[in-house]
């Protein structure tokens, strides 16, 4: 079966009836790269239908951010998700989503929005969480599969998902990174090819992190904020160790799950990235 690509209300809500079976969503801003892929991939093996969205939603742009550059490459991105046999792809302009013009009403992430991302993007997470929320109500799926690497973005979605009673099971998939190292995202066509090498150090940092974990809380900070340190060309937004329902920071007592998250300037390009990981105990 084709791929069905529907851009208006009506257009999905036809192709949606004839789907069959547990149907799972795929949420994209577009310029689709092999992370994006293995979500599809992780989805078909739940489920007998996959529905993909492309929407560049611009309530997650604050006025000083790149809506107006972010890559749209629709064209390769529906070549890619056919390649992929996804059922159906939603790729809506803002005046479907938003018929009235932006939301007077919107999904408010309430105090862990204000956090790491949210401190540096005000704004961003609520607009996430509204279109998100639509989205689920417009696509009707059972399982909707989102990256391990927004994990801010994923425990914003899971509350939203239980705190507002959605009929969706949210599927995590862990980060897809470079051979080297890098995790895949739509902004690394930004980075010069120096960079990209500098890039590498925030990767490089987690996974320093991660090695002494079994010291404490304090040494896994200073492990990763040495190899952030030993890199000129990356400007630090924030590298935080937090527990991972709470995103507070872990105390150095602390034993247990928690995330290592890194926000960084590489030239013009903003990258974010993370490890979850369990401090103290064996190996």
């Amino acid at each position: 079966m084709s791929t069905v690509v529907a851009r208006t209300r009506d257009e999905l809500a036809v192709a949606r009836e004839k789907l069959h079976g547990t149907v799972a969503v795929v949420m994209t801003m577009g310029a689709l790269h092999a992370g994006h892929a293995e979500l599809v991939r992780q989805a078909r093996k739940r489920a007998e239908s996959v529905i993909v969205t492309i929407f560049l939603n611009p309530l997650q742009f604050g006025p000083n951010e790149d809506l107006a550059k972010y890559p749209r490459t629709l064209e390769a991105d529906l070549e890619l998700l056919a390649r992929e046999d996804v059922d159906l792809v939603f790729t809506p302009s803002p005046d479907v989503v938003y018929p009235g013009g932006d939301p007077g009403v919107r999904v408010s992430a309430g105090r862990l929005g204000d956090k790491l991302e949210g401190a540096s993007r005000p704004g961003h997470f609520d607009g996430m969480l509204t279109v998100v929320g639509k989205l689920i109500h417009l696509t009707r799926p059972q399982l909707a599969f989102f990256g391990q690497k927004d994990a801010q973005q994923l425990l914003l979605i899971r509350r939203m998902v239980r705190d507002l009673d959605f009929d969706c099971e949210i599927v995590t998939v862990p980060t897809v990174r470079e051979p080297d190292g890098l995790a895949l995202s739509s902004r690394n066509r930004y980075l010069t090819e120096l960079d990209r090498e500098s890039a590498l150090a925030l990767s490089r940092a987690l996974r320093a992190g991660e090695a002494v974990r079994t010291l404490g809380s304090s040494a896994v900070r200073r492990a990763a904020r040495d190899v952030l340190v030993a890199e000129p060309l990356v400007i630090v937004d924030y590298l935080v160790l937090v527990e991972p329902n709470t995103l507070d920071d872990v105390p150095e007592w602390y034993q247990g799950d928690a995330v290592l998250l890194v926000a960084a300037k590489v030239g013009t390009t903003r990258l974010i990235d993370n490890l979850p990981l369990v401090i103290g105990g064996p190996l």
